[in-house]
């Protein structure tokens, strides 16, 4: 097994920063990882999956959204649409690559990113979302200060205990999307994953997302993990579920 840096243009044409991970033969699919929330590639999460993924015959990209990480670009004027632009630019530079990916797997507010961008994906056959929330507005519950930035145009924030300055658009790009709409035309496979005990985004987010596609879905119940699979254990479990779930389609 092998990991590479994957530097591409992104959906505003920013450079953005990724690793590969690479099985040590070669892949026999392909997949695009959507981190959570502010965080980046390195979370354990994005980590422990593409690497155990990788041990088990994918390749696995995962990368830092626009003004994240290593990414270049300015998060304040980023937001959700900004990802959706971003996960399509990394499926097209996989294309050129290692191969257009036919698995999507997106974390927390990534979960409900991979969810909306499929469609514009044709290569991908399999979605998985894990404990993604099934109103992406949901992710403005998380920001203390959002209503500054609305009313003023910008402000400074806190966003999980860390301080960001977002827009107005950023706000914006977190309203009025029909994920339901998205799930029950998604027109490919589907496993949702979700913790019963998540603390930040309740299990009812997963019973709307499945309730809302149609089949064929799955649910996997993470039982007893945080919503951030910080024990190892519980990110290699979903890894080896997914593994697991993914060669039939």
């Amino acid at each position: 097994m092998a990991a590479e840096p994957f530097r591409f243009a992104g959906g505003s044409g920013a450079e953005l920063d990724g690793r590969l991970e690479l099985p040590s033969g070669k892949p026999h699919a392909v997949a695009l990882f959507a981190h959570c929330f502010t965080c980046t590639k390195q979370s354990v999460a994005a980590t422990r999956i593409a690497r155990e993924l990788a041990e088990r015959g994918y390749a696995v990209l995962r990368f830092d959204f626009t003004g994240l990480g290593g990414s270049g670009g300015d998060f304040a004027n980023a937001g959700f649409v900004s990802n959706l632009r971003d996960l399509v630019a990394a499926a097209d530079a996989l294309a050129k690559g290692p191969g257009a990916p036919s698995l999507l797997i997106g974390h927390s507010l990534g979960g409900a990113a991979v969810l909306a961008a499929a469609r514009d994906m044709p290569s991908v056959r399999a979605v998985v979302t894990i404990a993604a929330p099934f109103d992406v507005a949901h992710v403005l519950d998380r920001i203390k200060g959002a209503e500054a930035a609305e009313r003023d145009g910008e402000a400074a924030v806190t966003i999980a205990g860390q301080s960001f300055r977002i827009t107005r658009e950023f706000i914006e790009q977190a309203r009025g999307h029909d994920q339901a709409e998205r799930a029950a035309n998604l027109d490919r496979a589907l496993m949702v994953m979700h913790s019963p005990v998540d603390a930040v985004v309740g299990i009812d987010n997963a019973r709307q997302i499945f309730e809302a596609a149609r089949h064929p879905k799955s649910f996997i119940s993470l039982d007893g993990a945080d919503h951030l699979l910080t024990e190892e254990a519980d990110a290699d479990y979903v890894a080896a579920i997914i593994a697991a779930w993914a060669p039939r389609y």
